[in-house]
């Protein structure tokens, strides 16, 4: 899949997540517990819509890129078919009562700041400038879910048990909002890390851009081929780098049969782990 195709997923999928939930928090209008927090429920959906359409226009014009023409706003929202939609589980969710709703918002609201904060610091300029955009919005929509979950659980004895109630029940969706999979992780461009140590009071540390992604469904299996790539032997005893002053973590869960630290027996696709090699030095001690 190019890039283009890549990213061109990854922005409906932003954009759906913000358009439904819009929608969902458009039925309130009206029907909000105070006049105050009626508005306020609007303006928070009228955030959203407003995210949405910078998603959609972009990914309009990546669209334009791969077929020479992009649909629009209003086709991306209203002219595709449900199976089409590429939003979180979680924002489909009913209205329910208040508690309901706000469970539902708190639990978008933390995941979404987390998430525009780090595409704010993106490659793409142009989802950089989205993302900076939408994060100063969020944060707002953020503390307003915190205060009321903490109002209606810290409330009476019934709106403490519906808001227990709204949170267990949604809790089932949030795994959703963490996992990455091959649209992710093809766009993934953030790799930054450190030399030196894991830690501050290693000493210097160094910041440096790799460029290599390792991901694997075995732990074990997945940190042998990053040790390797780092320059390291990943099978290497206690007091050679990078087990200076402990044993070999690696080794230790192989003995235990989680998988293997054998880079024979590991399946490396991609990149091979020469072409993947960053070599980090020496690891330094605490001491």
């Amino acid at each position: 899949m190019d890039r283009d195709r890549t990213l061109l997923e990854y922005l409906l999928r932003l954009a759906d997540s913000d358009l439904i939930l819009a929608q969902r928090l458009g039925e309130w209008v009206g029907h909000g517990a105070v006049l105050e927090e009626d508005i306020a429920t609007t303006n928070v959906g009228l955030d959203l819509r407003g995210q949405s359409r910078l998603w959609f226009a972009y990914a309009g014009e990546v669209e334009a890129r791969i077929k020479g023409k992009g649909r629009s706003e209003d086709e991306f929202a209203f002219v595709r078919d449900a199976g089409e939609f590429r939003n979180l589980m979680l924002v489909e969710q009913p209205n329910g009562n208040y508690a309901d709703t706000m469970a539902r918002q708190f639990y978008f609201d933390v995941w979404h700041e987390l998430l525009l904060c780090g595409l704010s610091a993106s490659s793409d300029a142009r989802v950089a400038e989205i993302a900076a955009k939408a994060v100063k919005e969020v944060h707002y929509h953020g503390e307003r879910s915190t205060d009321w979950v903490i109002r209606l659980g810290d409330g009476t004895e019934e709106s403490h048990a519906r808001m227990q109630a709204a949170v267990d029940d949604r809790w089932m969706y949030t795994g959703e909002m963490f996992e990455a999979d091959a649209i992710d992780i093809a766009l993934i461009d953030g790799i930054e890390t450190i030399t030196g140590g894991e830690v501050a009071w290693f000493g210097v540390l160094l910041s440096v851009q790799p460029g290599v992604l390792v991901a694997g469904l075995n732990a074990t299996t997945t940190d042998t081929v990053a040790t390797a790539v780092m320059g390291y032997d990943p099978r290497a005893e206690r007091g050679t780098a990078p087990f200076l002053d402990c044993d070999n973590s690696l080794r230790l869960a192989e003995a235990r049969g989680v998988g293997t630290t054998d880079l024979k027996n590991i399946e490396v696709r991609g990149l091979s782990i020469r072409e993947a090699l960053f070599p980090f030095g020496i690891v330094k001690t605490a001491g």
